[in-house]
């Protein structure tokens, strides 16, 4: 009955186009996985063979929404290709994402096998060789399976704006949590369809045991999709604390969303191959790669992320330039505007929060303190611009730099645009206006969007935008907090809550088996008194966890988000041979601090004004108490 179905919905939905022979047919059985892969099987559009001779098939080398080359077809193996009368044909791999077809005009199918990326034993970040989780594949039989379909699928060169069907073979009890449309199937099939190569790895899938939760959001339904190993956090649980940022977020947008539909996918694990958590954009969803840890260590983490990745939503979903409209998946390049998608988007992401009451004054300037300080350890006179166009090669060490300096250029270009249109305006309505300028389908061209943004606000925006972003002239962080009324300190001994006593990458080493105390540089006196580290320490446990690469970040970001004063930090160590537990309470110390703000008590009424249309009638931390 199934495979009757899955045909009789495949037939049904091809002759709604009017032939057959201009569709990728994929076919995954997720009920058969052997050493480790699936088997993949395509069959190839007809048009294809009509008009080529020798065809190239490619798997990407680079996807949208990440910025770093992974060479996605080095994970699939054993591909042949096969004519209509079943015998194989000649192929040839060429490069790690390219395999060359010979004889093509009798080519009917293709199959390969693919091994996930999530499980390599690539060491962390201490090796450039991985895969960001939230951007490849997870292959749990029976479990879980999570799919960035550019890790699954591949495309005939030239060929990528054909339609594509997926039939996923699954156990019955799983769901497909997808923003792609399904477009067939039965109790154990699920048939989806994209009408690109585009749309297709813009739409991430994870099947698992259902745990979901639906919110509606203005004009749009929204889904969580939520995986937990240990049931330790629920959809419910994460539909309740992202709800009150999404509605803000509609607001934000001026009351109205710009889709229909948007799936939350959301892993939690325990570990991370890859050295690190996050998520992945896309047009209408989002993937997270998140630690599963108690619901109130991960609250504010789940908001941050959700907030940030909902925005893309508006770019680069409807601004984005022709490097991304037309993106190229084997040769790519990059647009300038890193600014924008990156820095708007991660400055709105917390800017949205203070100024709807989810977050307080002083909580809003802590988080850009955090900014500013993060900023210094990249190049500040390294133009954005340059920066983004070259963030492959050259600058590919800066590109973080985009969620740090990129989100002060957000909130100094939003000061100065509110500034200049006497209040009435800010990067709000700049994004809703660039919207209707473009859109889903309309790309701009990465030279002329500058004089665009001048036109949209006042040519000293433009200036600002030239002097600020496209040359290497450091932010005015100074001046902009002083038309605000918020005082600037480059530096200020404050008392400070020190959870890791300076514990940092200046100070931790890895030797390819652990981690170790390398330098007692940046510590302050919690680490180098209290704790009582010696450099040469090997860390074996946090609070009586043992370390490992895949956990170490879980571990201590967790411990950071619900650390508290008075709180006892116990780190297990090997000094000189000897095993020995480090102990103290968690404390405040005098310090130093760079890029501190604080209030001005004396501001006066024109910069009062200006503060509340940039951040509303925002709160303090003592009222939301």
């Amino acid at each position: 009955m199934k495979h009757f179905i899955a045909f009789l919905a495949l037939l049904i939905t091809f002759n709604s186009f009017g032939q057959n022979n201009s569709t990728y047919q994929y076919k995954v059985d997720l009920t058969k996985v052997e050493d480790d892969k699936l088997t993949v099987t395509l069959l190839v559009p007809e048009n294809i063979r009509e008009k080529n001779e020798v065809v190239k098939f490619q798997i990407p080398k680079i996807i949208p929404g990440t910025y770093a080359i992974y060479d996605f077809g080095q994970y699939a193996s054993e591909f042949k290709a096969y004519n209509i009368e079943g015998a194989e044909i000649k192929t040839k791999k060429t490069d790690p994402n390219t395999w060359e077809i010979e004889n093509s005009s009798d080519l009917q199918k293709v199959v390969y096998k693919v091994e996930d990326t999530w499980d390599t034993e690539l060491v962390a970040k201490f090796t450039d060789d991985y895969v960001f989780e939230p951007a490849g594949t997870n292959f749990e039989e029976n479990v879980n399976f999570t799919f960035n379909l550019n890790g699954l699928c591949g495309y005939f060169a030239g060929f990528e704006r054909l339609p594509f069907y997926l039939e996923f073979d699954r156990p019955a009890d799983f769901f497909g949590a997808t923003s792609l449309d399904r477009s067939g199937g039965d109790e154990d099939t699920d048939i989806f369809f994209a009408p690109n190569y585009m749309d297709l790895v813009d739409g991430p899938i994870m099947f698992s045991k259902p745990d979901t939760a639906m919110i509606r959001v203005g004009n749009a339904d929204v889904l969580i999709a939520n995986y937990s190993p240990k049931g330790k956090v629920s959809a419910k649980f994460i539909a309740q604390e992202v709800e009150p940022i999404l509605q803000a977020q509609k607001e934000y947008l001026g009351g109205t969303l710009p889709i229909a539909k948007y799936v939350f996918i959301i892993y939690l694990s325990e570990n991370s191959n890859s050295g690190g958590f996050g998520a992945l954009e896309h047009s209408y969803s989002s993937l997270y790669f998140l630690p599963e840890s108690e619901p109130e260590n991960i609250t504010q983490i789940v908001r941050d992320v959700a907030a940030h990745e909902f925005f893309h939503i508006v770019t680069p979903l409807n601004i984005h330039s022709e490097e991304i409209h037309n993106f190229d998946y084997i040769n790519p390049k990059m647009s300038e505007h890193l600014w924008m998608y990156e820095g708007v988007t991660e400055y709105s992401a917390g800017h949205v929060q203070v100024k709807h009451g989810l977050m307080s004054m002083e909580d809003y300037l802590e988080v850009l303190q955090g900014k500013m300080q993060n900023a210094e350890t990249f190049k500040d006179n390294l133009p954005f611009t340059t920066m983004s166009r070259l963030c492959l090669k050259e600058h590919k060490d800066q590109y973080s730099n985009v969620y740090e300096k990129g989100a002060l250029i957000g909130m100094c270009l939003d000061i100065e645009i509110r500034k200049r249109s006497r209040r009435k305006k800010g990067i709000q309505q700049l994004m809703q206006d660039l919207s209707k300028e473009y859109g889903k389908e309309q790309a701009f061209k990465d030279e002329e969007l500058f004089d665009k943004i001048g036109r949209l606000t006042h040519r000293k925006v433009k200036k600002f935008l030239l002097k600020y972003v496209d040359g290497p002239t450091a932010l005015p962080l100074q001046a902009t907090f002083k038309q605000v009324g918020i005082n600037y300190f480059a530096e200020k001994m404050t008392q400070v809550l020190s959870p890791l006593g300076g514990l940092g990458q200046k100070s931790i080493g890895f030797d390819g088996t652990g981690f170790f105390i390398a330098s007692l540089e940046g510590m302050d006196d919690f680490g180098t008194v209290n704790i009582g580290f010696k450099a040469g320490d090997k860390l074996l446990k946090w609070n009586g966890t043992e370390l490992n690469v895949k956990n170490i970040n879980q571990l201590i970001g967790t411990y950071m988000q619900s650390v508290e004063e008075n709180d006892v930090l116990t780190i297990t160590v090997n000094r000189a041979g000897k095993e020995m537990d480090l102990s103290a309470k968690v404390v405040k110390i005098n310090k130093m601090s760079p890029h501190v703000l604080e209030l001005n008590s004396n501001a006066s009424k024109k910069q009062i004004k200006l503060r509340k249309a940039w951040l509303g009638d925002y709160k303090m931390a003592a009222e939301m108490k």
